[in-house]
């Protein structure tokens, strides 16, 4: 009797091979959420990451309706490979959009089961990429513990937008998040802020609830020196979207300022 070939040897059959894993997706969204107008889909998100949506059938999300009003649009440009029903999507807890997830407290390994048995999953935020100024944190660390493949797809990030478009320190910059709401407190943070910028020369960005827009620039402009500088970038993306960076001295004659409706980036700089 013939010996074994040697590429047959020790192999194992199919039943006892290891299941092939999926991947987890990170789909960027339309910068629009929330605003009375939409931005062109097919000019805020590349024909590439369309595809790859319009290709996935497990989702994790903030919200299931708006995740599905966001694959709505996306399969007028690429049909959806199941319809829009059949789609199984999986809603981060409230805990976590009020709270955050980027502390480790919250563990997201269940809603990665489907990639254990081999289906991609995709990771959507309601506005720009999961993840980054949104939940989805927890969700990429686990992806990682459980040696799943992170793919990152292109996409707008209104934080990055806003920091090309202010003119202020791209090399050194850091994202604060949200500014504290009671007014003498944020009052205090925007002199840190302000400290940190002229004494490490880096640039500062922050975000708002766009209804809480108004108050941020009064305190703004009530607080930073005349001779900092200020960008503030309104409705990214947007038709509407406008732009402007100035000192502080300028914007007091300026006259204008994000409305209490749409998205805003702020960044002060030296």
């Amino acid at each position: 009797m013939s010996a074994p070939s040697p590429s047959n040897s020790g192999a194992k059959p199919d039943s006892a091979r290891a299941p092939k894993t999926g991947r987890l997706l990170l789909v960027p969204a339309p910068l629009d959420f929330g605003c009375d107008e939409q931005a062109p889909l097919q000019d805020a998100i590349p024909a590439g990451t369309l595809l790859a949506a319009s290709r996935l059938q497990y989702w994790i999300c903030e919200n299931a309706k708006t995740t599905r009003a966001y694959l709505k649009r996306v399969h007028v440009f690429q049909s959806l490979s199941v319809e829009l029903q059949a789609l199984h999507i999986q809603e981060l807890p409230r805990a976590v959009h009020k709270k955050g997830d980027h502390h480790g407290e919250f563990d997201a390994r269940p809603l990665l089961a489907p990639a254990l048995s081999g289906h991609d999953i995709g990771l959507v935020s309601e506005a720009g990429m999961p993840a980054i100024a949104d939940p989805g944190s927890s969700v990429v660390r686990a992806a990682h513990d459980l040696g799943l493949t992170v793919v990152p797809l292109v996409g707008p990030v209104s934080i990055l937008l806003g920091l090309a478009a202010s003119g202020l320190n791209g090399q050194n910059f850091a994202f604060v998040g949200y500014l504290p709401q009671d007014p003498s407190a944020r009052t205090r943070r925007v002199r840190e802020l302000e400290g940190l910028c002229l004494k490490e020369g880096q640039t500062q960005l922050f975000i708002e609830t766009p209804y809480r827009n108004a108050a941020m620039m009064q305190t703004l402009l009530q607080t930073l020196a005349p001779s900092t500088r200020l960008s503030v970038n309104s409705g990214l993306t947007l038709p509407t979207a406008h732009s402007f960076s100035a000192t502080v001295a300028n914007w007091r004659n300026h006259g204008w300022g994000p409305d209490n409706s749409t998205p805003a980036v702020f960044a002060i700089g030296g």
